[in-house]
């Protein structure tokens, strides 16, 4: 597989048209004879890409007080918890919030807060808020997430996750895949047997089938 994935990978950069900004690199999976009816059966991942994800990742936490400082000097957007409940009540501002940023990070205490207003943003675009205890470093936890893709399957059959940019060597994004490839692969019950198509592409970019022999 690992054969197929550097060809599949080299095609797609190729087959990329020339744009102004850096494509991200995505694979995408489609399984067969998986119950997904069945939340044990679902595909929920957070993966450490040993090549990191290729660009910046934007982390916000909301947090008040020691936390916030402790977030601020780390480069992380401080949202203020007075804010949760005007948010709820804004959508078109929650949802804006939600796509401004890659991932979110809060204080314990607040979840609960967050989880009542905004859970019904955050909650579908897997952006839930990860708690932060007040003898954990919030610093440590966005420095992880730099690295860090997330591939769900949720209720569908087909998904996919981005494995890096074309701002990468080819080296780098094909261990990127493969390690995506390994997790997935490593929770389903019949491995590569579950897999009915596997695509690798740029996020603007056609997309390279790779032969799946089951």
């Amino acid at each position: 597989m690992e054969e197929k994935l550097s060809e599949a990978i080299k095609n797609a950069i190729e087959g990329a048209p020339e744009r102004k900004f850096v494509e991200a690199m995505d694979i995408s999976f489609t399984i067969k004879d998986v119950d997904l009816k069945n939340p044990n059966n679902r595909i929920q991942e957070e993966i450490r890409l040993p090549s990191g994800r290729g660009k910046a990742i934007k982390v916000a936490m909301f947090a008040g007080s020691d936390a916030a400082k402790k977030a601020r000097d780390a480069g992380i957007e401080v949202i203020d918890p007075s804010e949760i409940e005007e948010l709820g009540k804004n959508k078109g501002k929650a949802k804006k919030l939600a796509n401004s940023y890659d991932f979110f990070l809060s204080e314990v205490p607040h979840m609960g807060l967050i989880g009542r207003y905004l859970g019904v943003v955050l909650g579908p675009r897997g952006k839930m808020p990860r708690p932060v205890p007040p003898v954990v470093d919030p610093a440590v936890i966005a420095a992880g997430l730099q690295s860090t893709t997330v591939i769900k399957s949720r209720d569908k059959v087909t998904f996919q996750a981005s494995f890096g940019t074309l701002a990468q060597s080819h080296e780098e994004l094909l261990k990127n895949a493969l390690e995506v490839y390994n997790r997935v692969t490593s929770k389903l019950e019949r491995g590569i047997g579950n897999i009915r198509s596997l695509y690798i592409k740029t996020s603007m970019g056609p997309a390279n089938k790779i032969e799946v022999i089951n």
